[in-house]
């Protein structure tokens, strides 16, 4: 049995109002919502979203 991944909340909540995009953990509203109720599969998918939104930031700053 894979174990669920932790929160990615990091205490930091201010959603960007443009982005809609939580600054401090990079999860949309929807997202947020969603984790406590998700499985593991979606927590996993979340967080590789969460993985691509960070990548793509880092890439056009």
């Amino acid at each position: 049995m894979i174990a669920d991944p932790p929160s990615p909340c990091n205490k930091v909540c201010t959603i960007h109002p443009v982005t809609k995009i939580c600054r401090g953990c990079a999860r949309t509203l929807g997202e947020i919502a969603a984790w406590g109720g998700a499985s593991t599969v979606e927590k996993q998918a979340i967080l590789a979203q969460i993985a691509q939104r960070q990548s793509v930031s880092s890439t056009s700053t």
